[in-house]
């Protein structure tokens, strides 16, 4: 067992061993990032879903429609969702240019800023924790990571490629 203070061998494995490394491994990992991001999204008065509402907003003017599946939330939650954010001047919807009866949901500079902040102090603590791996294995990790989360958006039917040029 080690102390408080002392980081165990990579090599160790996590309490518990057995059949389901790998299963415990990831959840495990899971949690240190979920924990990690209600930290930061606490920190600036946000819950999860918010940070991710504006996480995906940096990048992509979605539809109401499409923001529901890429949140995997309901029509009602995500009408909530952007209504609360649209109140503190994080994003603002517009009608769609190609279709009438679409709305399209952007980041204000406000919304920008703010996830900007809390994304810098994200990718610091996971820097941290990623800290023991070795430049290799850091990006090994990174290629795995992504072939999973494209590979699960494929089966799901998103896509995961942005839409405006930000």
């Amino acid at each position: 067992m080690t102390s408080r203070n002392e980081t165990p061998s990579p090599a160790a494995p996590l309490p518990g061993g057995g059949p389901h490394d790998l299963v415990d491994a990831l959840a495990q990992l899971s949690f240190l990032v979920h924990n990690t991001l209600a930290e930061i999204s606490g920190r600036h008065d946000l819950s999860i879903i918010q940070t991710r509402l504006l996480g995906v907003l940096r990048d992509r003017e979605p539809t109401m429609q499409q923001l529901g599946r890429l949140l995997g939330l309901d029509k009602s939650s995500i009408s909530g969702l952007v209504d609360r954010a649209q109140r503190r001047g994080l994003v603002v919807r517009t009608a769609s240019a190609t279709d009438r009866r679409s709305v399209q949901v952007s980041i204000t500079d406000a919304g920008r800023h703010l996830v900007e902040q809390a994304s810098t102090q994200f990718a610091e603590q996971i820097e941290s924790a990623v800290a023991p791996l070795s430049g290799a294995e850091r990006r090994l990790l990174s290629q795995l990571a992504a072939r999973i989360v494209s590979a699960d958006a494929h089966h799901r039917g998103i896509d995961l490629r942005t839409t405006t040029d930000r």
